[in-house]
């Protein structure tokens, strides 16, 4: 085909046989169509229809080029596609059962699509090899007429002739038809396995996305998306929908959501080099419906491989596959967040029974006392109704390991699976905060814990080890409730570790304090903080008393030396150190200490109050400790002298026996006479000297495990240790789980405490607010002090009445609903 130029010289003066130029021109159209264009002359072809449509023929040139391209598609073109049909595809587009199997199918469907794949695309080199001849109509009278332009045209003619034209012999079934049917069976078998030729199938759903429904050929009415797209994503569903049914019951949750995940990137895959990108997200929105919308609750409920099973055995993969699913159809997550709740809950619930179980186990001896070196054997255990101090502390120190662990291996599944998810942290932390205060003793059971690693288990630790164990426990801490009864507990182990020196490092205990200040605030740690402050003073004074003394001149040898704490009252809790009350301690018998030691307690004491006049030192004998050293003269054939730690009241007990002679014996009477020590300590330290057989310091007859007043208690003098220092504890003297009278004594002064709290934060808030509705005075309450502990509703209401009495708040008469106004 030669090159052209635009003709010219031809004026509208020059006359043109129409028919002459058509004959002329219409024979080598075919010729183009034919294939045999290769001696036509493109500038005169060009020129003959430039005369005819500037001498204005053109609305006949156009009706005459259509005509001669739809009697090429019709005689030509579909005949040859026509041909390419068999039976078996006829067959499947109508639903008859075919007996051809998969490869006949798919050799008979790829000859249609070859078919069309090279009518489509010689159709289109010669159109626009005619479009060039015929440019000059295109842009004159087309434009103009607001004609289709002949490309156009040509495509509308080609969907009409070769794809839309009905086919009698098969039922009016049209080639598109049969086409779709093709694609759509070619990609059924690509899903079941097969290999199928894409390129092939590409070339085919191009000739679609380049024919349109309308004339205007806008973007939304190509043939591909009106026609075809509509009838894949149908077989599609239907495909998926049955797919679903399948896997569910042959496979497990595991291998569901990796199919489904497979089938996501071999529809991705299939769009991109296959169909169209445009068909990609509408796919995938029919496999979120039907692969996992409408079965991923099924899934992640299936016995022995579904959600829980996945979180029990550390399956992170299948979850993260789980939660990459799920939140494709749900962004709130609802039956993955509710699945994962309800196994922290009951995995929550298991361990707060196995706590449970464990205290309430009936021992069959309580524990008695033990030295720091030996444990006592079986047969020496006291008597009592006291639970042994181990069992229960080892108790609740595991039920806070199990749930720590539990949290570890949440939050991995949160950070490994869940992507960190927002909402399923939030989920988690409901749960956790749910299961751990559904145990009443929660608060308690974590005290314990950090006490019992604050004396032992962070020896050893490097730093990061004892911040990474502290902060563990503050995220218990952040999940308790009644903080304020953890504070409780907190401080009265905390008194132990500090008086008994029972503390690892001091740089621990700061720390820790300075934790909890940051995650519950200032008012939590402040009387903490002032116990620390206590100790710290208390050094100092111990320190300048020991220079004191030292500038009174000669020293007597014998001189025991003292060591004090002066403890604030309102800051420790005295309560839990033998004394009910600050009130009561007029009213208590005070301990009657050996005269060596009572001139020593009464030169401090003058020493202390000369420097601060004004202030009243009261003695708590049970909170102190003593080292002694005793010599038993037959202690295997020989005088040996050993050092005993005690407790003060073991020391007052002890010196007793200095100016008895040996033969001598006290009754627990007569020592309680002479001692002034309440007999409940009495006994527990009567127990400890006398029933141990590691620490039988003293002799009682008659031998029982039992410590009635009538008993008498002889010097050992024939006590060995193989060690020269022993500690003699004292029985269920150690920091331990309360017993239930206990609690409810512990129950019953937090609760008188948060009555105080109560009237301080509603009369903070009618101070400010003058005025205020019933309701709303409850709500701001509860929001100021949720955050310590979750105030009772009946509580608030008594205490506001309490302050109604006393005339801190009035009712309001005028209001249409309850109100108070403050009384300044």
């Amino acid at each position: 085909m030669s090159s052209f130029r635009t003709p010219t010289g031809l004026t509208h003066n020059d006359t043109v046989d129409f028919d002459a130029t058509w004959d002329s021109l219409s024979q080598s159209l075919y010729e183009i169509h034919t294939k045999n264009a290769s001696k036509l002359s493109f500038e005169q072809l060009y020129r003959n229809a430039y005369k005819l449509v500037l001498k204005k023929k053109g609305d006949l040139l156009y009706s005459k080029v259509q005509g001669l391209e739809q009697t090429w598609l019709q005689n030509e073109v579909h005949p040859q596609i026509l041909a390419t049909i068999s039976a078996s595809l006829v067959a499947e587009i109508s639903d008859s059962a075919s007996t051809e199997n998969a490869n006949t199918r798919r050799a008979d469907g790829e000859k249609l699509l070859r078919a069309l794949r090279q009518a489509w695309e010689d159709y289109m080199l010669c159109m626009s090899m005619t479009t060039d001849v015929l440019m000059y109509m295109d842009r004159v009278y087309c434009v103009d007429n607001h004609k289709p332009l002949l490309f156009a045209a040509a495509m509308g003619l080609f969907r009409d002739c070769v794809l839309r034209t009905p086919m009698p012999q098969y039922g009016n079934l049209t080639i598109s038809d049969i086409l779709y049917s093709v694609i759509l069976s070619q990609i059924q078998m690509e899903r079941e396995g097969d290999v199928v030729d894409r390129a092939l199938i590409r070339s085919c759903v191009y000739m679609l996305e380049g024919l349109y429904d309308s004339e205007e050929e806008d973007e939304s009415t190509k043939l591909y998306l009106t026609s075809f797209e509509p009838l894949f994503l149908e077989a599609s569903r239907v495909f998926y929908k049955e797919e679903g049914q399948r896997l569910l019951r042959n496979v497990d949750a595991g291998s569901f959501c990796k199919h489904i995940i497979n089938r996501i990137n071999e529809e991705s895959d299939r769009c991109y080099s296959t169909l169209s990108q445009l068909t990609l997200p509408k796919i995938k929105a029919v496999i979120d419906k039907e692969l996992i919308k409408d079965y991923m609750r099924d899934v992640i409920g299936l016995p022995g491989s579904g959600v829980e099973f996945m979180l029990d055995n550390d399956r992170f993969n299948d979850l993260s596959m789980i939660y990459d699913l799920v939140s494709r159809v749900d962004p709130n997550k609802e039956d993955l967040r509710s699945a994962t709740q309800k196994r922290i809950l009951e995995l929550g619930a298991e361990i707060n029974e196995a706590a449970t179980a464990t205290a309430q186990v009936q021992p069959s001896k309580p524990t008695p006392a033990s030295t720091t070196n030996d444990k006592s054997s079986a047969d020496s255990k006291p008597a009592g109704t006291e639970r042994p101090v181990n069992v229960q502390t080892v108790a609740a120190i595991k039920w806070v390991d199990d749930v720590l662990q539990l949290k570890e291996k949440f939050d991995q599944v949160l950070s490994r699976s869940f992507r960190d998810d927002n909402t399923l942290q939030t989920a988690f932390t409901k749960s956790f905060s749910e299961f751990i205060n559904a145990l009443t003793r929660s608060s308690e059971y974590l005290s314990l814990f950090f006490d019992e690693n604050m004396k032992k288990g962070i020896k050893g630790k490097t730093e990061n080890e004892v911040d990474s164990l502290l902060d563990k426990g503050i995220t218990l801490l952040r999940y308790i409730q009644d903080k304020d009864m953890f504070e409780r507990y907190y401080k009265r182990h905390l008194s132990r570790r500090l008086l008994m020196k029972r503390s690892a490092s001091m740089d621990a205990e700061r720390q820790m304090i300075s934790k909890m200040k940051m995650e519950v605030g200032n008012t939590f740690t402040q009387r903490i903080e002032s116990m620390f402050k206590d100790i710290n003073v208390s050094e100092d004074l111990t320190s300048s008393y020991k220079q004191h003394i030292t500038t009174l001149g000669a020293l007597d040898k014998k001189r025991a030396e003292l060591e004090v704490n002066i403890l604030t009252s309102t800051m420790w809790p005295l309560e839990t150190m033998g004394t009910s009350s600050i009130g009561d301690d007029e009213a208590k018998p005070k301990c009657i200490f050996p005269s060596s030691v009572e001139r020593l307690r009464q030169g401090f004491e003058k020493y202390y109050l000369d420097k601060h006049s004004g202030r009243v030192l009261t003695w708590q004998a049970n909170m102190g400790t003593a080292d002694i050293r005793a010599y038993f003269p037959k202690s295997k054939g020989s005088v040996k002298t050993r050092e005993l730690n005690v407790s003060t009241y073991a020391m007052v007990i002890l010196l007793l026996f200095n100016d008895l002679p040996a033969t001598d014996s006290l009754t627990c009477a007569e020592i309680q006479a002479r001692t002034n020590i309440p007999m409940h300590d009495l006994t527990r330290n009567l127990q400890s000297l006398a029933v141990a057989p590691k620490t039988r310091v003293l002799i009682k007859e008659p031998m029982s495990k039992d410590v009635k007043p009538t008993d008498k208690f002889f010097f050992n003098e024939s006590f060995y240790t193989q060690f020269n220092k022993i500690k003699i504890g004292v029985v269920s003297n150690a920091n331990r789980v309360e017993d239930s009278e206990e609690r409810k004594d512990t129950e019953k002064k937090n609760n008188d405490a948060r009555g105080g709290i109560i009237e301080a934060a509603i009369v903070r808030i009618m101070k400010q607010r003058k005025t205020l509705s019933h309701q709303d005075l409850i709500v701001q309450v509860i929001q100021q002090l949720n955050t310590r502990f979750m105030p009772d509703v009946a509580m608030v209401k008594k205490r506001i009445e309490s302050l109604i009495e006393r005339e801190y708040l009035e009712r309001q008469e005028d209001m249409e609903r309850p109100a108070y106004r403050y009384l300044a």
